[in-house]
């Protein structure tokens, strides 16, 4: 019974999960952006910037939790 408690299992759903959080909100953002481009270049940039700056902080923050 113990040995159950210790080992663990398929981690296939929580690495799936870490790599939804990865990647997308800021392909959500990039997909907003995109769209908003011809009616408004301002937000349309606002909004690219952010998915690129998100994407490299959750890079990092979930990278670093997978090692």
């Amino acid at each position: 019974m113990n040995i159950l408690l210790i080992e663990g299992g398929n981690y296939l759903g929580v690495f799936l999960l870490v790599l939804a959080i990865m990647f997308l909100p800021s392909l959500i953002l990039l997909i907003i952006g995109l769209a908003m481009r011809s009616k408004n270049r301002k937000t349309s940039k606002v909004l690219i910037i952010l998915s690129v700056v998100y994407l490299l902080i959750s890079l990092g923050v979930c990278g670093s939790m997978m090692i």
